[in-house]
């Protein structure tokens, strides 16, 4: 009697196993994830890897317990709109955006489907959400103050250069947010007594014809607003201001890697490993309407002082105490 009870209980516990494992299988669908980005994998490979390294610190393995859909613009804003509604006709469980150029339209390819913004310059002037604290849609995610640290930046630029009187400002005229940043840099200028020349580009094949107009002027030095077409073409960027010898302060890490002086602002990186939080919240049930839109936590200023020996720079010493990573 015993033994048909063990037996009895053995195989109503396989019969009950069977039953879990099928469920779990319905159920358990793997999360696909889309990531949309005006950029080339090339210019986004650092973000692209700290995103991935966000979804591995909350347990997931690409290919196995999650899928992520990439799609790049390769610099063509156009064709974001195309590569949005992919996502969206594929049933994606939740859209990452790399920056408002991104971000509108896959809001225009879905209003169901969770967009998470990694790095957005102004996500309630963009009108992506309601408020910072009540998303109140289908968006949530992080904004990076990008466009609120220009006066910053251009006060840095005059630590390093105290004579600077002209400045060079590329500004991409299709970047959202571009409106704040003109304006913090318009009052830091006016207060460091600085002219500065905007240097209006529409698209890439605008950037030389810039840089040669500010070199007819006299430019001194270069800042450069952020713009996902700048992004694509740092290095040409670059590589222009080191021939005109104007040190330059840049908004992401990748354009100091790639030889230019200065960057200070937010660690895009940063925002990227924490946008896979918001992911990982929203396959777990949390709505976007419910989940605040957070703010950077962490800021880089990185010298490259290897580009300042070669454009005849010299960073003060009290400046160069200050920088999170000094590249030689």
């Amino acid at each position: 009697m015993i033994k048909k009870q063990i037996i009895s209980l053995v195989v109503g516990t396989m019969i009950l196993a069977c039953f879990h494992s099928a469920g779990a299988q319905q159920s358990g669908k793997i999360p696909r994830i889309g990531l949309l980005t005006a950029g080339t994998a090339a210019s986004v490979s650092n973000r692209v890897e700290a995103f991935r390294q966000g979804l591995r610190e909350r347990g997931y393995v690409e290919g196995k317990s999650i899928i992520v859909e990439f799609r790049y613009a390769e610099g063509k804003v156009d064709r974001l709109a195309e590569q949005a509604a992919e996502l969206a006709q594929l049933k994606v469980n939740v859209i990452v955006t790399a920056g408002s150029q991104a971000t509108r339209p896959a809001k225009e390819a879905t209003t169901t489907i969770p967009i998470v913004m990694a790095n957005d310059n102004d996500p309630v002037g963009s009108g992506f959400v309601a408020s910072l604290a009540q998303p109140g849609g289908n968006i949530t995610g992080l904004a990076n103050l990008t466009t609120e640290l220009s006066g910053k930046q251009l006060e840095i630029l005059k630590e390093v250069m105290p004579k600077l009187t002209r400045l060079a400002v590329l500004r991409d005229l299709t970047e959202p947010g571009n409106p704040q940043a003109v304006k913090q840099t318009d009052i830091a200028a006016q207060g460091f007594n600085v002219q500065r020349q905007y240097l209006d580009v529409r698209s890439a094949a605008d950037i030389e014809t810039a840089f040669q107009s500010a070199g007819k002027k006299q430019m001194e030095a270069l800042l450069v607003l952020p713009s996902s077409i700048f992004n694509s073409h740092r290095k040409q960027i670059v590589m222009l201001a080191e021939k005109n010898r104007w040190p330059g302060m840049y908004p992401r890490l990748e354009y100091v890697e790639d030889g230019g002086l200065m960057t200070y602002g937010t660690s895009t990186n940063d925002l990227f490993r924490r946008a896979a939080i918001f992911v990982d919240k929203i396959i777990k049930g949390a709505k976007p309407a419910e989940l605040p839109v957070e703010q950077p936590m962490k800021f880089d200023f990185i010298v490259n002082l290897k580009t300042a020996k070669q454009i005849g720079v010299t960073i003060p010493p009290d400046v160069l105490a200050r920088a999170s990573r000094i590249i030689k």
